[in-house]
């Protein structure tokens, strides 16, 4: 009988082993076969592209000064060639987003394919935005190379005090990228980088659309001898797509440069408001939650010197929100967070390479009657505190030998919060040009995160935070091509990952508590490939601006300890497929551009009917399809976009429904 018994073990474990691989062999075919026929992609156009190279040349420069400029990744820290870096970057330039006319940077955002964009309401009200499948807290948020992550929770980190009209291009770097952007760059990190060196303008947006939506920015710049001036202010609003999602959100930007003959320095002040109905965004339990919020950053950077060169910096992050669980109920959660920081960077050429160094030193408070240690004298609201201190060091180099480009460096940080342990991040990088424009690259990286403020703390009738919880830590591997021509600008990426100590909110029963925990421990590979397909250059009839985009995701993760309901780990995407076409209609006055998206989520949601917990349900996958209509007249354009053409019920996050089929017209003006 005993014998009996084991010998049916075995045999589950040995089905359960089969089952496990043969997916991860599916999955791994699959990057296999998509592998072989990008990489014959890449080769034929690379070929014609040498052919037409011949016959072709002034053409050719005009192309390159429009698309394949070098571009030069900007941090605080480093500022280095695209072309360099061995890891998957995406650039969103200025054009881009003007054939778009968003309405958010998240809009902007949710068609990058290895972005997950988990939105609550509409409009940039509130979104989680994760990358490669990691959680809303592991990514680093910059503004002009200026850390503004928020340390209570990723949630507010795109409280962002800029409008779209000040963009000029996003940098959104894939995987674990501390060297560049800092330790909280655990899967990756977003850079949004605003317009300099105008002498003078003036820009003015309105917008109008369904569910009483107004939308109104200007802005201008103007240069007083050696010093650039921009200011610009935004104001929105809408009544909400359904109950108790209606948001007011107010913006305004200061910003400045002083240039000292090849030297410069950049000063930068916003302040960014926000008021919101938010129906069921953190517990499908209570639909009449209400959230005000208010940031303000600040940040002096330099840039000096030729062959030495240092970027000092200094910032000052503050964010505060009221939050109430039943709006207007009387009780609320008050929070303040605070951070202060500084970094000194340098960059040293020389015979042997580029050699990068830094350190940066960054203070992160909190005061708020839910999260911290209990104070011992209140202040006003607030009688909980906490306060914790990241010392951290940076050292890289790189060398360039013939048509390679190999960089080594070393991320070495101490903080407060983690008692005598200093820790050491290694990363590799390496670049190998196959022929012009054909690059292979790989790297190695390890990383971690702490805890924020909110996972430490935050206990509620539905939630209990951890104060014991450890730092997040992760090893990673990438290996990728990508190649760039007149015809096509293409890319294609695998990934494996591996991370312990990950932090997420699980239960085991549907009546429990969600609980912050260390438990999950994730291993998980992807793929990632897509390209851009400039029409109009291989059929040289059509005279103007014709793109095709196609860019695609995919991830098998394995979990261990699945067995819970997960809040946000367990819940990453699986695969996610994007499209763009952007067709001429009359010249290149009136054009239109169709986006369409494809997402399938693994994981479960707990259902809620009538406010209570039912039963654990698959996320459904979902289609959606929006279009932009936009015509240009000298300085003057008008647009109408529609918004989920095909009115699809769909969600990002489970219960919290978004918004069906949504017109809205808008004129700009730019003198």
């Amino acid at each position: 009988m005993e014998k009996k018994k084991i010998h049916q073990k075995n045999t589950f474990r040995f089905k359960r082993f089969a089952r496990k691989s043969y997916s991860i062999y599916n999955s791994m075919h699959k990057v296999v076969t998509i592998g072989v026929l990008s990489v014959g992609c890449l080769t034929f156009a690379n070929l014609k592209e040498a052919s037409a190279q011949k016959t072709d040349s002034v053409k050719i420069n005009q192309i390159a000064e429009r698309e394949l400029d070098e571009v030069i990744i900007s941090s605080s820290s480093i500022n280095q060639p695209i072309n360099q870096i061995a890891k998957l970057i995406t650039i969103i330039s200025k054009e881009e987003i003007q054939r778009l006319s968003p309405q958010s940077i998240e809009d902007i955002l949710e068609y990058v394919a290895s972005l997950d964009i988990q939105t609550r309401g509409s409009h940039g009200v509130q979104s989680d935005i994760s990358i490669r499948g990691g959680s809303f807290d592991q990514n680093a948020i910059l503004l002009n190379g200026i850390n503004i992550s928020n340390p209570q929770t990723g949630h507010y980190s795109f409280d962002i005090p800029i409008n779209l009209s000040d963009i000029e291009k996003i940098e959104i770097i894939h995987g674990p990228s501390s060297i560049i952007y800092g330790s909280s760059a655990f899967c990756g990190g977003i850079n949004i980088i605003t317009k300099k060196g105008i002498d003078k303008s003036l820009n003015a947006k309105m917008e109008a659309g369904g569910h009483n939506l107004w939308n109104g920015e200007i802005g201008g710049s103007y240069r007083i001898k050696n010093v650039e001036n921009y200011i610009s202010m935004g104001y929105k609003s809408s009544d909400g797509y359904i109950k108790n999602t209606d948001y007011e959100i107010f913006n305004i930007l200061y910003q400045s440069r002083l240039n000292i003959k090849k030297d410069k320095i950049d000063f930068q002040f916003g302040y960014n408001k926000k008021a919101y109905g938010a129906n069921s965004f953190y517990s499908a339990k209570f639909p009449n939650q209400f959230d005000r919020t208010n940031s303000i950053i600040a940040s002096v950077k330099g840039e000096f010197g030729q062959k030495i060169k240092f970027l000092p910096s200094f910032y000052w992050n503050r964010h505060n929100d009221k939050f109430e669980l039943i709006k207007n109920s009387g009780n609320a959660n008050y929070h303040r967070t605070d951070v202060i920081g500084g970094n000194l960077n340098g960059e040293y050429t020389s015979k042997i390479g580029i050699t990068n160094f830094g350190i940066e030193i960054r203070n992160e408070g909190i005061l708020s009657n839910v999260l911290g240690q209990t104070m011992n004298s209140p202040i006003g609201n607030f009688t909980k505190k906490d306060n914790r201190t990241n010392l951290s060091y940076m050292l890289q180099h790189n060398i360039e030998y013939k048509n390679f480009t190999l960089s080594l460096g070393v991320l070495g940080f101490v903080n407060s919060s983690i008692e005598n342990k200093f820790i050491l991040y290694p990363s590799i990088n390496l670049n190998y040009q196959i022929i012009e424009n054909l690059d292979i690259y790989t790297s190695f990286s390890k990383s971690s995160r702490l805890p924020t403020f909110t996972d430490l703390y935050y206990t509620t009738s539905t939630h209990i935070g951890n104060s014991n919880l450890k730092q997040e830590e992760s090893q990673s591997i990438e290996i990728g091509l990508r190649q760039k021509n007149r015809y096509i600008v293409s890319y294609i990426s695998t990934f494996h990952m591996k991370g312990r100590n990950m932090i997420d909110w699980v239960k085991i029963n549907p009546e429990d508590k969600w609980k912050s925990e260390n438990i999950t421990q994730i291993d998980k590979i992807g793929i990632e490939m897509g390209g851009k397909v400039f029409i109009n250059e291989i059929i040289p009839i059509l005279k103007y601006t014709t793109l095709f985009e196609a860019n695609y995701t995919m991830m098998h993760q394995e979990v261990v300890k699945n067995e819970y309901i997960s809040n946000y780990i367990l819940n990453n995407l699986k695969d996610k497929l994007t499209l763009r076409l952007t067709l001429p209609i009359y010249k290149d006055k009136l054009t239109t551009t169709l986006s369409y998206r494809y997402q399938k989520r693994m994981g479960e949601y707990l259902k809620y009917i009538d406010n209570q917990p039912t039963q654990k349900t698959i996320y459904p996958a979902f289609s959606i399809l929006d279009l932009s209509l936009n015509y240009n007249y000298k300085k003057l354009k008008l647009y109408l976009n529609i918004n989920n053409v095909f009115n699809t019920e769909y969600f990002d996050l489970g219960n919290i429904p978004q918004p069906g089929i949504w017109a809205i017209v808008g004129v700009s003006i730019s003198l």
